[in-house]
């Protein structure tokens, strides 16, 4: 099926401001959307409030409005540009509401006027309004958990004599959990159930029966015009029902679920996208797992691409964004070639050989006053990804890649923080959520509470298992002598995700005498690729992530190579405008000498654009760690290393130090000439 020719002229709606719950992973999809689309011939007409993007470049849109993101504006761009369709799921939630309002104004989406293409108004509003949702799941034969819908006060109490609590409410239309909470008691209720109707700008929540404890699952899916169907990525949350997904630690592929429940599960997502009517584009399905009985319901969809689109397209190398944006205007899954492997089509479902774990960054220690306790509406400003052959490889390096001096699961300084606490207090603290509870349960898993802890967190009883690998490998290591650790020692440390710093902790000797003693040991890291299937074919994008095996898949380049060091994940004082400045430097390099330069990028978050670019001859998702900095030096080989546009966070890294690779490493690339992005 050929690209469309009736379309010349198309809008892309961006999301605006950086927000909790919307931030840099929809400057990455909406970039991804203009390079795909203008690659095609059509002339782009990008809206965006925020300049702080890379979509906002010149180099993506033809034409690019930085104007507030309204209706009564996006009316005035239509009447001036006259887009033959418009793309609204490439821009969070800002975008589908925005395309809403449009419609409900007759502006888009009726004869006459611009097409939405991606979803339909009738997909967007089935999908986020919560009754139509609800009954439409119910039509298909997909459990919902019990619930009712309410406009007003009146409607929810009535709702509530019915069903009891406690209760989940959820609003429609909303971002981030905006509004969301759960009720316990009718003070409780009360507050909730008006935050959620003012939260909702059509004024409905859905009153629903309280699953908190149960797990929870998303799989992203895709679909095309001929009604081809695929799961990009499964995605498992640590924390148990309760927690915003972008506020707990999530798992990709599913660890926890067996075959039968699996594809139970993608039976059902696809189920779910054809019966709310996404034809073109990706969608994110979210369910919830007994862990009783293995009852599964459905939760919600995003029909649109969505914050875990990001982790995913990381997570499975398969750009979820740009094949949305591919088949918004025509093309199906069977004619879009594999970017990883160029053999396979987008039609193959991606399998992956490794594990990504997702933690989330938080500011609480900005926002005095607030509680730092994490439940269903997301708090998160930030977060990082780690892939590891293991989960508690992957734990452990994600951990360190926070950036906020934690080492890994304890086995570091911080750790004496539990020194003072008793079990009962130490139980009590896990048992509630917090950016802390990760720590908290690996100290009491040391203390020899692993069922008491499982039971406080209802956290699933294989991740308690997978951490307690972690805290009986600390035993050996804690007190030991390195200089004594054969071969075999360090690989089972290093492939429990132990770096150089904790073992020096542990065993009370320095980071560089740890490196040194393992270096001499042959125990070396080795570089893997992202690869989409397991391997089974070749892989000619680098992307790589470091691990403790025997064969390093970083390809030999005879080029000049630089090095250029990311941003980490968003926190509060350094968000997109540093990840924009990577790009720049990325792209500027290029175009210097695009014969002769190799540019490795190294980060270590999901959301960013530069990580799927395609800009880079070479990438690996690492942490901060001081061997995750100089690991990838030692595999790219850059001459000599230079640094620049990793902001704040990278002025450090080149310097000489504890654990430091010797070789020059100050020179660093001039800067570009001062522009709209600043220095």
């Amino acid at each position: 099926m050929p690209r469309r020719d009736d379309l010349e002229n198309i809008l892309i709606i961006g999301s605006g401001p950086i927000v909790i719950g919307q931030a840099c992973e929809f400057d990455y999809s909406g970039t991804q959307a203009c390079r795909v689309l203008k690659s095609e011939g059509y002339r782009v007409v990008l809206a965006n409030s925020n300049p702080a993007t890379i979509m906002t470049d010149p180099d993506f849109a033809d034409r690019t409005y930085i104007e507030p993101l309204t209706p009564e504006i996006l009316a005035r761009i239509i009447e001036r540009e006259k887009p033959d369709a418009v793309l609204p799921t490439l821009g969070g939630q800002t975008g589908l509401n925005l395309a809403m309002a449009l419609h409900g104004r007759g502006l888009v989406g009726v004869p006459g006027t611009p097409e939405l293409i991606g979803a339909n108004a009738e997909a967007i509003a089935t999908a986020e309004d919560r009754d139509k949702f609800k009954q439409a799941m119910l039509e298909i034969g997909l459990s919902v958990p019990r619930s009712g819908i309410a406009h007003t006060m009146e409607e929810a109490d009535a709702v509530l004599a019915e069903i009891g609590l406690p209760v989940i409410i959820r609003p429609a239309y909303i971002l981030g959990g905006r509004g969301t909470g759960i009720a316990n008691t009718m003070e409780e209720f009360r507050h909730v159930a008006r935050n959620g109707l003012d939260a909702s700008p059509i004024s409905e929540i859905l009153i629903e029966t309280s699953i908190v404890g149960w797990k929870e699952y998303e799989l992203e899916v895709m679909r095309d015009r001929k009604d081809n169907c695929v799961i990009i990525c499964s995605i498992e949350n640590f924390d148990p029902m309760g927690v915003h997904t972008g506020d707990s630690i999530t798992v990709a592929p599913a660890q926890t679920l067996s075959d039968v429940e699996y594809q139970a599960m993608r039976d059902a997502a696809f189920a779910c996208i054809r019966r709310v009517g996404v034809e073109t584009g990706g969608s994110n399905v979210q369910f919830a797992l007994n862990p009783e009985n293995g009852e599964m319901v459905v939760i919600e969809m995003n029909p649109r691409v969505s914050r875990s689109s990001a982790l995913a397209s990381k997570a499975t190398g398969f750009p979820i964004a740009k094949i949305a944006a591919k088949l918004a205007v025509g093309y199906t899954l069977d004619e879009i070639p594999n970017d990883i492997t160029r053999m396979t089509p987008a039609s193959f479902e991606p399998t992956i050989d490794y594990v990504v774990t997702k933690i989330p960054r938080w500011a609480f220690e900005k926002l005095p006053g607030t509680s730092g306790v994490l439940g269903t509406q997301m708090q998160s400003v930030g977060e990082a990804m780690a892939i590891g052959r293991t989960f508690p490889e992957s734990l452990q390096k994600g951990l360190r890649s926070l950036e906020q001096g934690r080492l890994g699961l304890n086995g570091d300084p911080g750790e004496k923080a539990f020194d003072a606490m008793t079990d009962a207090e130490l139980l009590a603290r896990a048992a509630v959520p917090t950016p802390e509870r990760i720590f908290q349960v690996g100290e009491a898993i040391r203390r020899g509470l692993t069922d008491e802890v499982q039971r406080a967190t209802r956290i699933d009883p294989w991740f308690v298992d997978q951490m307690e690998m972690i805290v009986e490998e600390r035993k050996v290591l804690e007190g030991a002598d390195p200089a004594e650790f054969g071969r075999p020692q360090w690989r089972r440390a290093k492939r429990l995700g132990f770096s150089d710093a904790q073992i020096a902790h542990l065993t009370g000797t320095d980071e560089s005498r740890v490196r040194g003693l393992r270096e001499a040991a042959g125990v070396l890291p080795t570089f893997k690729t992202v690869d989409t299937c397991s391997a089974e074919f070749a892989a000619n994008t680098p992307y790589h992530y470091s691990s403790w095996e025997d064969e390093d898949e970083v390809r030999e380049s005879p080029r000049d190579r630089v090095l250029i060091l990311g941003s980490g994940p968003n926190r509060i004082g350094q968000g997109g405008h540093a990840e924009l400045q990577s790009r720049d430097c990325v792209h500027r390099l290029r175009h210097l000498r695009p014969a002769l330069l190799r540019a490795a990028d190294q980060g270590g978050r999901p959301e960013r654009h530069r990580g799927r670019d395609a800009r880079c001859r070479g990438q690996a998702t690492e942490g901060d760690r001081q061997s995750r900095r100089t690991d990838p030096a030692e595999a790219v080989r850059p001459d000599p290393a230079r640094t620049r546009r990793g902001h704040v966070a990278r002025v450090d890294r080149p310097r000489g130090g504890q654990g430091e690779v010797e070789r020059p490493v100050q020179q660093a690339v001039h800067p570009a000439a001062p522009g709209r992005h600043g220095g």
